[in-house]
């Protein structure tokens, strides 16, 4: 298959328009995660109750790992997605575009990375 602008043209817009999805629907997601953990961190109890010790405990059941977990990967993805898509609205030069892009995708996989790692090896001191 021949390498045509066509084929480049539907390629790039297939993933515009997956991105364009995503948006929509991390958009709605990360609404209720965030909902749900503003409620349960902070309305249903004193802010001083959110402690090392309350977050420690909640851990110690897989739900809320891997809901704290869907919620960065979901907020860091849409930020990145977003952030991509207003470079390339405002930065025109392509070696700039170029450096701002791999910035955002390295910064953004170290937060990534780093986030799940605390997340899924947490322990507290004394424990397995």
């Amino acid at each position: 298959m021949l390498y045509t602008a066509s084929s480049s043209r539907a390629r790039s817009s297939s993933f515009e328009l997956w991105s364009w999805l995503f948006m929509r629907v991390s958009g709605v997601a990360l609404l209720l995660l965030v909902l749900i953990h503003l409620a349960i961190m902070h309305a249903f109890q004193p802010i001083e109750n959110v402690t090392f010790g309350f977050v420690a405990g909640r851990w110690t059941f897989p739900f809320w790992r891997w809901y704290d977990l869907a919620m960065l990967w979901l907020a860091l993805l849409h930020g990145m997605n977003g952030a991509r898509i207003v470079s390339d609205d405002y930065i025109h030069g392509r070696v700039a575009r170029l450096a701002t892009l791999t910035t955002l995708y390295l910064v953004g996989f170290v937060f990534l990375l780093v986030g799940s790692q605390v997340i899924l090896s947490f322990q507290v001191s004394g424990t397995p």
